[in-house]
């Protein structure tokens, strides 16, 4: 019998593409042909996972944080693609708040009838296979779990963490000598620092005698260079792509970013993390994966679970009263926990969680 042609459909951000490439593997192995159907952010990610075969890229007007407009002419070509495609099944992968039953729908439009999703929502016939999510579960795991119960498990021999498609070496941009990663930026202020609170940790990482690469997007160059000064390599717009992007990460010692993409891209090759960790989404549900990390930023503050985009409490407080003396000691930790680690492409470190702070 013919292993089916299968289609994951992830549609949002470049870290949630990350976090869904377990569960893409588990599809591969137990698939002739696998293709993944992603938003324009995310497909940059999608190039990076292991087993995929194809990617499609649709700007969903159901996701994202500025979702255009739909239109009849978009959907007949999503539709066009997909049918000529023949898939067999479709896995919608979804975060627990949103819906998977637009995609179903234009699944089964392009003729795809059998299609299983995370669905708190009554489906009609558009689901096979309308699945419960566990509750609390990590979105690595819930993925992984739809696809195990849609009957593709993870082969034998992988450990289900995150990984990519091996890095490059990126010693070129960053020199020989090991450094820390500071990366500022993120997808909505509510999960950074704010770019003088950023400055200062440097500094003091800088201080405290560590070399510290600061990275960012073309589009982000005015903030690293701010966040960098006179302490920190400034490397903002100075990697090609993400997978570069992924080498500078994989070179790195420790990680010190928000809970954004380049925090789940160092999980997915290794590098611990130290995570300034906004509490507007749930950290059992996006913290690092797989990797030692260490939680920064008050859990309990006021902006809890609202997914505020930009922080309602003035001061940004859940992360900005952070203190430097906390970063030193998260780094320390991470670094002991992971001793002479070197190309985390090379060499995994062991994967724990070393507690939250604050």
């Amino acid at each position: 019998m013919r292993a089916p042609r299968t289609l994951v459909v992830r549609l949002d951000s470049a870290g949630d593409v990350l976090l869904s490439g377990p569960a893409v593997r588990a599809v591969a192995a137990g698939s002739s042909y696998t293709a993944m159907l992603c938003g324009p952010q995310g497909a940059p990610a999608a190039a990076l996972l292991p087993g995929v075969d194809r990617i499609l890229v649709h700007h969903a007007a159901w996701v994202g944080f500025a979702p255009s407009r739909t239109s009849r002419e978009e959907c007949d070509l999503l539709l066009d693609a997909l049918a000529a495609d023949r898939f067999d099944r479709a896995l919608v992968l979804v975060s627990h708040h949103q819906s998977p039953l637009p995609a179903a729908l234009l699944l089964a439009l392009a003729g795809i009838g059998d299609t299983a999703a995370d669905c708190t929502d009554y489906p009609g016939s558009l689901l096979s296979l309308r699945h419960r999510r566990r509750p609390g579960r990590h979105e690595a795991e819930a993925a992984l779990d739809l696809a195990r119960d849609f009957g593709y498990p993870l082969p034998a021999g992988d450990d289900g963490a995150l990984r990519i498609l091996e890095p490059p070496e990126t010693v070129g941009l960053t020199g020989p000598d090991p450094y820390l990663v500071v990366h500022p930026g993120a997808a909505v202020p509510a999960r950074a620092w704010s770019p003088q609170r950023a400055a200062r940790a440097v500094a003091a990482l800088h201080d405290a005698g560590h070399r510290v690469v600061v990275t960012g997007g073309p589009d982000e160059r005015e903030l690293t260079a701010r966040v960098a000064g006179r302490h920190a390599l400034d490397l903002g717009g100075g990697t090609r792509d993400l997978h570069e992007l992924a080498g500078v990460l994989a070179g790195a010692l420790a990680v010190v970013a928000g809970n954004t993409g380049p925090a789940h891209l160092a999980s997915a090759v290794g590098t611990p993390v130290a995570c300034l960790f906004a509490p507007v989404v749930a950290a059992e549900r996006w913290r690092p994966y797989g990797v030692p990390h260490v939680l920064l930023g008050d859990q309990q503050a006021a902006c809890a679970a609202t997914r505020a985009r930009t922080c309602p409490v003035p001061g940004h407080p859940c992360l900005d009263s952070v203190r430097d003396e906390e970063v030193l000691a998260a780094v320390a930790a991470l670094l002991g926990a992971a001793p002479g680690r070197g190309r985390a492409g090379v060499r995994r470190a062991a994967a724990h969680d070393l507690g939250a702070a604050r």
